[in-house]
């Protein structure tokens, strides 16, 4: 099942991120920098749960929250992420960001691997942004040269993904 990209607001303790594309991971992408091969984008979409577990704060960091990620993807990207998030608030209301990393291990249409993605959100007085890239040459195995971008939406309590990448013919 095919679900089509709408921006939608996604509600975390500290932060509410509205899903865009960073425009730098497109542009690598349709230039096919990052593997050999063809590299034609792709688009998969799917539903995933993601657990958030607090972790106590750092020594100096009592402004700065860390939460352990455990996410489930389903679809044609079947895998399962781990990660970590750091999320601050800004003195004015509606004002914070988060970062995150996560190591995601599985399938995508069909293909065996792992591969990172950087989370980078920031909301300024309200206004919300989000990107989430592969961080470049962490694809292994049969996902190696992968490249791409992923947005996520919230409809109702459950959780989808729209993942554009690319990947060098096996």
């Amino acid at each position: 099942m095919r679900l089509d990209v709408i921006p939608v607001r996604v509600a975390t303790p500290l932060f509410t991120p509205l899903a865009v594309l960073p425009r730098a991971v497109v542009e690598s992408a349709q230039a096919g920098r990052g593997g050999s091969g063809s590299m034609a984008m792709a688009r998969v979409s799917g539903e995933f749960s993601v657990g958030m577990a607090a972790q106590a704060a750092e020594d100096g960091s009592a402004g700065i929250g860390r939460m352990v990620l455990d996410k489930r993807y389903h679809g044609a990207l079947e895998a399962r992420g781990a990660g970590q998030m750091l999320a601050t608030h800004g003195s004015v209301a509606g004002s914070a960001a988060y970062v995150a990393l996560e190591s995601v291990t599985g399938t995508l249409q069909g293909r065996e691997g792992s591969f990172a993605l950087v989370h980078h959100g920031l909301m300024t007085r309200g206004q919300p942004s989000l990107e989430i890239g592969v961080v470049p040459d962490s694809g292994a195995g049969g996902l190696a040269g992968l490249t791409g971008r992923m947005s996520i939406r919230v409809e109702g309590h459950r959780h989808f993904y729209d993942f554009d990448f690319s990947l060098p013919e096996a």
